[in-house]
């Protein structure tokens, strides 16, 4: 089976616009999505849309492990997670790089090896399971002013190269082909990028899982 329809999705950090695209997508497309975010005033809209909201800090362990024990105790196993937790602190050059900053970056990089944890089972056992991050392409072209972000990103990268990874030995030790798929979306900026994002998730239900451990570029949006 094809397609994002019928599936069920985590939207990680979902209060973002991408968040709101992405969720809009996946709805229009037949999918069940569970969006979170920290804020619950600003979850509203996507509850407008159809999805479930829960209000939480993904780099909170004990939240994500809570989350993961509601979800289960009403029947819900996730077929996806898209992870938006991000932001931006940086400029300055190395000199500029504080410490606050980078641990303020770094919560997105918590948040992603809490969520890949706690529903790693999920995904593995999904017909077809999909776990996506956004990052940037400064990880190949890194700057001093940017160097804090992209470390983290480039931590998040790698962390994603593992999980797909586990995908694969998962299913070489159960003797089964491989249907869970981790990939990387790389963007310049998510600025005017936002409906690509959302539609370049939505359409991993169309790929074959061979795509797991990919890297990808969205081109920048054409003026």
């Amino acid at each position: 089976m094809r397609g994002a329809a019928g599936r069920t999705v985590l939207v990680a950090g979902a209060t973002s616009a991408v968040g709101l695209a992405a969720t809009r997508a996946l709805v229009a497309a037949g999918a069940r999505v569970v969006a979170t975010g920290r804020n619950e005033a600003r979850l509203a809209p996507l509850a407008e849309l159809g999805a479930r909201t829960e209000a939480l800090d993904l780099a909170d362990e004990a939240a994500v492990l809570r989350l993961a024990g509601r979800l289960h105790a009403d029947g819900i196993a996730l077929d996806g997670v898209l992870h938006l937790v991000g932001g931006w602190r940086g400029g300055g050059g190395l000199a500029g790089q504080t410490e606050e900053d980078y641990r303020v970056l770094e919560a997105s990089f918590t948040a992603l090896r809490h969520v890949s944890r706690a529903f790693d089972d999920d995904l593995v056992r999904s017909p077809a399971g999909r776990l996506a991050i956004v990052s940037s392409t400064v990880v190949a072209r890194p700057s001093a002013g940017g160097a804090s972000y992209a470390a983290v990103k480039a931590a998040s990268e790698a962390w994603v190269r593992a999980v797909a990874q586990g995908y694969a030995r998962h299913a070489r030790d159960a003797g089964e082909p491989v249907r869970a798929a981790a990939v990387v979306f790389r963007v310049a900026s998510l600025a005017g990028l936002e409906e690509a994002v959302a539609d370049a998730f939505v359409e991993l239900w169309d790929e074959d899982a061979a795509i797991n451990g990919s890297t990808l570029e969205l081109p920048d949006p054409v003026d």
